[in-house]
């Protein structure tokens, strides 16, 4: 609903563009896709591991959730980075967040996580021998196809989420140390600062909380199953745990249109834009003149430095 509505704001007000802003286009369509494959997931396991949706849906499910799951991180990660350049190097943001090196970006990032998730296109639905079950979204017994996931586990662990991380906590770290150099100013100036700051601290927060404990439940689950004395009654509950880390990875499409969207001057700039061009004007040449005469993102991303504005 979130990221519908965000989504459905983004490109009504897209004359208004910039790097941030197709940025948080793309978030926000990956976050949508990710939260849309969710009821299939929920409909498996509310069936008690019984998939009856054919080979080709759970196929499609796997691979559709993680990319856009690691789709999402990429441009949050993008995000970061793009604000890291407006805020400690603004001259220079000039020239390399551009709309079309956003594009850019925006496809390799696609190309990329569609291209390294095709082998979830490889693995469909099998019968689980011991309670003949069909089953979709979990691993088969066999050896060959467990060490297959841990290569392909550890992957998705340093590509998907150790490196990003580290360039989201290197970007706002670098952005927080700008805005703590800069300690004079008005009250407001001080304001908008210190709330920038609390800002940076929560996404940090939402991004460890919602991918961490997943990737290391998942790497631990693997190795678990890899192993020739498990029993059933422990397999069962190594399973729960992946299920409920992932079902907290993919909440964080949910928390997105709060951090990224919702929460940002930008955004709710747009969306009295929005508001002022759906219900004050009729005909597209003034709607047109509505969104045209507002300040692009990169320049109330810019006044972060002079603390006038708020972050996002």
């Amino acid at each position: 609903m979130g990221n519908g509505f965000a989504l459905y704001v983004l490109l009504r007000t897209y004359r208004q563009k910039s790097s941030f802003h197709i940025y948080m286009l793309n978030l926000a369509v990956s976050d949508l896709l990710c939260v849309s494959t969710l009821p299939l997931r929920v409909l498996y396991y509310v069936n008690k591991g019984q998939w009856n949706l054919g080979d080709f849906l759970c196929r499609l499910s796997s691979y559709a959730l993680y990319v856009n799951l690691y789709c999402s991180v990429f441009f949050m990660m993008a995000m970061s980075f793009t604000r890291f350049l407006a805020i400690v190097f603004p001259v220079q943001n000039l020239r390399l967040a551009t709309e079309k090196k956003a594009w850019i970006v925006c496809v390799c990032i696609w190309v990329f996580i569609c291209t390294t998730s095709s082998p979830f296109l490889l693995s469909g639905q099998h019968t689980d021998p011991k309670s003949n079950k069909t089953k979709c979204f979990e691993p088969p017994e066999t050896p060959q196809s467990l060490d297959k996931l841990i290569v392909l586990n550890y992957f998705s662990l340093v590509v998907g989420f150790i490196i990003p991380f580290l360039v989201i906590l290197l970007c706002y770290a670098g952005i927080l140390r700008t805005l703590l150099r800069n300690t004079n100013g008005a009250n407001k100036q001080r304001y908008t600062r210190n709330k920038a700051i609390r800002m940076i601290v929560v996404v940090m927060l939402a991004f460890l909380v919602s991918f961490m404990p997943y990737h290391i439940q998942r790497t631990v689950h693997l190795h678990f199953k890899n192993r020739e004395n498990a029993n059933c009654k422990d397999t069962m509950y190594m399973q729960k745990s992946v299920v409920i880390t992932l079902c907290l990875a993919a909440a964080n499409s949910c928390f997105d249109p709060m951090l990224y969207f919702f929460s940002g001057e930008n955004f709710r700039h747009r969306l009295s834009t929005f508001r002022r061009v759906s219900g004050n004007y009729i005909g597209t040449h003034k709607c047109r003149h509505a969104v045209q005469s507002s300040p692009p993102v990169e320049e109330s991303e810019l006044q972060i430095c002079n603390g006038s504005n708020k972050l996002g």
